[in-house]
């Protein structure tokens, strides 16, 4: 499937609006927010722990997107969603979003006590199960590898029913600056 990447911070809100009541399975029996209400509660909660990293926080709003552009691809969601905001928001913010998979791997294989939602225990065996030791020490030198595992954290943090944080037309400011660097 192909599609284009987002043109302007104005398409993208309207990509991120359109998010709502679209869900990361096609079928609604994923995690059990939308993909508008989990990008939103993942933005809030990187904006809380990282309040200076504008791109950690923009790319926690997005990370999700390549579920509504390329709908039932789980292994390449994160990808289709860099591709799609890269020429917008940045390299760093790409490959963040990019990263927010190798870092669920990561995790699984590092954090024993690491609680993941059903639907994101049952998707990490189509996105490559916990890493081998070799992959683990490859990711831990990535220069992203810090950000990338608190977007994760905060992906796994993000999946609240009911929660109600900022509008999304509250992040539009911090889009555009990220968009402007």
């Amino acid at each position: 499937m192909t599609y284009d990447p987002i043109p302007s911070v104005d398409a993208l809100m309207v990509l991120l609006a359109d998010c709502a009541d679209v869900w990361d399975t096609p079928d609604r029996s994923g995690d059990p927010v939308d993909i508008l209400d989990h990008g939103l509660q993942v933005a809030a909660v990187l904006a809380e722990r990282h309040p200076d990293d504008e791109e950690l926080q923009v790319a926690g709003l997005v990370h999700d997107v390549g579920h509504y552009l390329v709908p039932g691809d789980e292994a390449g969601h994160g990808t289709h969603a860099a591709r799609a905001v890269e020429g917008l928001l940045g390299s760093r913010v790409a490959r963040l979003v990019a990263l927010h998979i190798p870092a669920k791997r990561y995790l699984a294989t590092v954090d024993p006590d690491l609680a993941l939602s059903p639907e994101s225990a049952r998707s990490l065996g189509c996105q490559g199960g916990p890493m081998t030791s070799v992959e683990a020490a490859g990711f831990e030198a990535d220069p992203d590898f810090t950000a990338a595992v608190a977007l994760r954290r905060a992906d796994d943090a993000g999946k609240v029913v009911g929660l109600r944080g900022a509008a999304l037309e509250s992040w539009r400011p911090a889009v555009r600056r990220v968009a402007a660097r």
